[in-house]
């Protein structure tokens, strides 16, 4: 059987595939692509991807230090990458060295961990502000519940609506660090990212609480949501003026990735992840090229139509969904995707190129595509699946 996100390939595409990959075999396994050719394209590319006088589809594909692991055959330790410094630069080198010669680029950081002097502490979060525990487990953090019924919730947000948002943003020495680094030009960061509303509603409280807390306490929900989206926009207040910033005049664009957004139906998330977007997208995003983007690498067709009341500029969302499909109802958001992850990261060489016919075509007409996953890229994808998809784009890819 199909894998759910496929769609039937073209005639022609399984042959111009295959063509590709007999090429790939005889050339000893690495696909055929004039490296120093594909990287000058793709920085053109890039500047405008619905642009009609670009050479080929962009290409977004590059892996990250996830895949490090595997291709150099050492076990998996995020952990350590991130608090070893000396061993994460070992095995940097090594991989870009893999990866200079296989995909033409040196792809990850081998830069030293910045100078603590140079550096702000790091802020706090609003998960912070909501009393819920980041844990490292797993190879990755998870956010812990903070209250688990309506009585929990309902004094959790009081305390919330009590609380000094500063004391909780800003850490210890932050104002040393501001006095120092300020008078060198150096900004505390500011805040644009955010996990999506739904998926830190349901790492606050809980996914079946949430969804039963839309269903049965709208009152609740709508308190819930009202706190969310007035301590993101007091959180932007307040490190934009530490930034020294006035009202207005910080750079702008925001980004959720939301994930977990898929598991309510319209008519839920219009009530409670929605307005959230669109209050942040209205105070940081009102310029039509301001960036208003989405990740969410679930299925999510059924949100499209609220989506597209967002006017987003950036979408990547799952595999489920297809180039058409979110170009019908985001007509100005550059689509970066729909190459499943799972395609990529078990090195299915057919997938990788059929995908890329499928998506080339479906952006076609209307552009605006940066091929890449539709979603992450995981642990467990090649340098030598990134030269097939390179490879893939370079020939299939010219839609002038």
């Amino acid at each position: 059987m199909p894998p759910a996100h496929a769609v039937p390939a073209r005639p022609g595409h399984v042959a111009m595939a295959r063509e590709l990959l007999d090429e790939t075999r005889r050339a000893g396994g690495l696909a055929p692509v004039d490296l120093g050719r594909f990287w000058a394209e793709d920085e053109i590319a890039h500047r405008d991807p619905f642009s009609q006088a670009i050479p080929r589809v962009p290409f977004g594909g590059t892996l990250n230090n996830l895949c490090v692991f595997d291709e150099l055959k050492v076990p998996e330790d995020v952990w350590r990458w991130d608090h070893d410094q000396a061993w994460r630069l070992e095995l940097a080198r090594a991989y870009n060295d893999r990866a200079e010669r296989i995909v033409g680029r040196r792809i990850v950081s081998e830069d030293p961990a910045p100078d603590p002097a140079a550096a702000y502490p790091a802020p706090g979060g609003l998960h912070d502000v909501f009393e819920a525990r980041n844990e490292w487990h797993g190879q990755s953090w998870w956010l812990k519940a903070a209250a688990r019924d309506p009585g929990e919730l309902s004094a959790l947000l009081d305390r919330v609506d009590r609380r000094d948002l500063k004391s909780v943003i800003l850490p210890p020495g932050w104002e040393g660090a501001k006095q120092r680094l300020m008078p060198r030009g150096i900004r505390p960061p500011l805040y644009r990212w955010q996990r999506g509303p739904v998926t830190f509603a349901m790492s606050v409280y809980g996914v079946e609480n949430t969804i039963e807390l839309l269903m049965e306490n709208e009152p609740l929900a709508i308190r819930f949501r009202d706190a969310i989206k007035r301590v993101m926009l007091g959180i932007v207040d307040l490190l934009d003026a530490e930034a020294g910033y006035a009202p207005g005049e910080a750079p702008g664009g925001f980004q959720f990735n939301d994930d977990q957004c898929a598991m309510l139906n319209p008519a839920m998330y219009g009530l409670f992840g929605w307005p959230i977007l669109k209050a942040l997208f209205d105070r940081l995003s009102p310029k039509p090229d301001d960036h208003r983007g989405q990740h969410s690498d679930s299925a999510m067709a059924h949100l499209l139509p609220l989506l597209g009341r967002l006017d987003l500029t950036y979408a990547n969302f799952g595999p489920t969904l297809t180039v058409t499909e979110i170009r019908e109802a985001l007509p100005r958001a550059v689509i970066h995707g729909q190459l499943a992850p799972y395609t990529y990261s078990r090195n299915d060489s057919e997938g990788i190129v059929l995908e890329c016919l499928r998506d080339v075509e479906m952006a076609r007409r209307k552009r605006g595509l940066v091929f890449e996953t539709a979603g992450s890229i995981n642990e467990g994808t090649s340098l030598a699946s990134m030269r097939l998809a390179m490879s893939a784009l370079d020939r299939f890819g010219r839609i002038g």
